[in-house]
């Protein structure tokens, strides 16, 4: 019971302390709702484009030269990699293993937003 009464205090004296602009500070102010935004405010395969960027210029000698499009299909996303002529065979790989793990990755982190994502690799 003791525990409560030193929470109930210590709640009490933040309830009571100004912020920077000398407004009386609320304990609710610090918890944040993180609801997720409106369907027409979010980038369609923005986790999925992070993840084949950074996969992509770690591989590359020159990730530099390493771009990616987007070409969004409903709830389907089709990422383009490009990037120089010497970095086409790290990318896609031995027997195409690097595009392979590439393209499950990429996979999940569209599964993870709710779309489909597949992963290309032009020149």
């Amino acid at each position: 019971m003791a525990d409560d009464d030193a929470f109930d205090d210590e709640y009490d004296d933040y309830e009571d302390e100004d912020d920077v602009d000398g407004n009386v500070a609320d304990a609710d102010d610090d918890f944040v709702d993180d609801d997720i935004a409106a369907e027409g405010n979010r980038i369609l395969g923005a986790r999925a484009r992070a993840v084949v960027e950074h996969v992509a210029r770690n591989v590359a000698d020159e990730p530099e030269a390493v771009e990616v499009e987007i070409h969004e299909r409903g709830e389907e996303v089709q990422l383009l990699v490009h990037a120089s002529q010497s970095d086409m065979g790290r990318l896609i790989g031995k027997r195409g293993r690097v595009i392979q793990a590439l393209r499950q990755v990429t996979r999940a982190a569209g599964a993870s937003e709710g779309i489909k994502a597949t992963v290309d690799v032009v020149e």
